[in-house]
C-alpha cells in the first residue's frame, strides 16, 4: 500500500517570495508553515499563504513532481498558481 503525497507552494503575499515542497500531511505542514514552526526559507521570507498544492496517490510520485518544479522558472510557478488560483488566496481553510 502506497502513501499518498502533496506538492505544495506556499507565499508571503501575491507574487511575491515563494516555497515549493512535498509532504504526505498537508494540513499539517500547512499549519506549521503558517505558525512558523519550521525554521529555514519559508519562516525568513514569511511565506505562509498556501497558494497551489496537487495530490498524488503516492509519495514517490509528488517528490518526482517536486523535484521537476524545482527547476522550472519562477514565472511559470506563478503561472501555475494563478491558473488555479488567480486571486492568490490562501487555501488553507480549504483543506483544514
Amino acid at each position: 500500500m502506497t502513501k499518498p503525497g502533496y506538492v505544495y507552494l506556499m507565499a508571503n503575499r501575491p507574487r511575491g517570495k515563494t516555497y515549493l515542497g512535498v509532504t504526505s500531511n498537508l494540513v499539517q505542514r500547512a499549519y506549521q508553515h503558517r505558525n512558523k514552526l519550521i525554521e529555514g526559507y519559508s519562516k525568513e521570507h514569511d511565506c505562509t499563504l498556501l497558494v497551489w498544492f496537487e495530490a498524488h496517490d503516492d509519495i514517490q510520485d509528488a517528490r518526482a513532481r517536486e523535484w521537476k518544479l524545482k527547476k522550472w522558472r519562477r514565472e511559470w510557478k506563478l503561472a501555475l498558481v494563478e491558473e488555479h488560483n488567480p486571486e492568490w488566496n490562501d487555501l488553507f481553510d480549504d483543506i483544514a
